[in-house]
């Protein structure tokens, strides 16, 4: 059964940098695509940024291109956001997710396996 561990979501000031984890265990993930989703208060859940796992191809919603860079470490089966320039609109529970095929989707209903999610609070 595979287990997606987010870590690193914390309260930072516009501007600011923060790096997110995905810690993920439970089977190889050779044929899998890996992904971050974002959940603001009374929004639905949206597409941030995903990874293909073996080649590392990648690709990002409008809102966090250039600003956000999504990399995977295979060693330690590790996904990572790295999250620069925050702004306000970028406060919400993040949530790391997985799914087989190596396809990145953009809808949550794609994927099948999901962390617990960390919040990232932005302050003005």
């Amino acid at each position: 059964q595979v287990q997606l561990v987010e870590s690193g979501g914390g309260l930072e000031q516009t501007g600011d940098s923060l790096r997110l984890s995905c810690a993920a265990s439970g089977r190889a993930f050779s044929g899998y695509t890996m992904a971050w989703f974002r959940q603001a208060p009374g929004k639905e859940r949206e597409f941030a940024a995903g990874i293909v796992w073996p080649s590392g191809s990648t690709y990002y919603a409008n809102s966090v291109k250039g600003r956000f860079t999504i990399s995977r470490d295979t060693a330690k089966n590790t996904v990572y956001l790295q999250m620069n320039r925050l702004k306000p609109e970028d406060t919400a529970v993040y949530y790391c997710a997985a799914k087989g095929g190596l396809r990145i989707g953009i809808q949550t209903d794609e994927y099948d396996y999901w962390g617990q999610g960390t919040q990232v609070t932005v302050s003005s």
